[in-house]
């Protein structure tokens, strides 16, 4: 790495619709969308499902600003945000952002009736952090500061949703899928195989092969299997971990603590 800074990739939660616990799942793990990037000091956080409970637990006392980024705001990819403790701790600052609603509704009215009775028993008033809400049109170019850019893109999803491309230091990473062309790592919704996927065309996810192919054409130099089925267990996605490294080298199946650099 020479003198460049830290740029780390961690998944804390890797599991798609929704969370899921026993033997047949504890390898790669049970808990929904979660990952925690890191540019240098820079703390980047991408959708806030049940894993982010525990990347919460390693960020106990510390005092804290940072982002935290939702691809869309369907139950799996929010459902944890409530349990994330240092929303609670009144010396830290998130700025939270989503580029898929297109003005029909905000982020913030979007929490609020997520937690709100009988479904939840708090409303977010209930966080002592400062949040500040950012809606913005998926294709814009966010600026983070220290030297880190954003780059988004609308995704085919039910209800919408966003692509983002964090770029550092020469360097880029690519959560879901947008904008990869000559990315060094993209992790990729890849739900279902080809032969299940013609039972769930239109249900907004894709399968690994289609991954593999879009990342190949575009000169992807890693490919991250990710939003795993439940149904998926342990056993079904080493076969998938070897078939991705075959066909795309150094590209692997997504599990919680897995830790990559760009």
């Amino acid at each position: 790495m020479g003198d460049k800074a830290p740029f780390t990739v961690r998944f804390w939660g890797v599991r798609g619709s929704i969370a899921c616990s026993g033997p047949r799942t504890a390898r790669y793990g049970g808990n929904t969308s979660s990952l925690e990037v890191r540019c240098g000091d820079q703390i980047l956080l991408f959708d806030a499902g049940t894993g982010i409970r525990y990347l919460g637990k390693t960020l106990e006392g510390a005092r804290l600003e940072g982002d935290i980024y939702f691809t869309h705001t369907h139950f799996d990819h929010v459902c944890g945000l409530p349990f994330f403790g240092p929303l609670f701790q009144p010396q830290n600052k998130f700025r939270l952002w989503a580029g898929h609603l297109r003005g029909a509704m905000t982020l913030k009215r979007v929490l609020a009736e997520f937690m709100m009775s009988p479904l939840f028993p708090v409303p977010p008033e209930v966080f002592r952090a400062t949040l500040e809400y950012r809606d913005f049109n998926a294709g814009e170019t966010l600026q983070v500061g220290n030297g880190v850019t954003l780059r988004t893109a609308a995704l085919n999803h039910p209800d919408g949703a966003t692509g983002y491309r964090v770029e550092y230091q020469g360097r880029s990473f690519c959560y879901v899928l947008g904008l990869i062309a000559q990315a060094d790592l993209v992790v990729y919704d890849s739900m279902y195989t080809d032969d299940e996927y013609r039972r769930y065309v239109g249900w907004g996810h894709s399968t690994w092969q289609e991954g593999i192919r879009l990342c190949k054409q575009a000169g992807v130099k890693r490919m991250v299997v990710f939003h795993h089925d439940p149904d998926h267990d342990d056993e079904m996605l080493d076969g998938i971990a070897r078939e991705v490294g075959r066909l795309l080298p150094g590209s692997v199946v997504a599990h919680e603590g897995l830790v990559l650099e760009p």
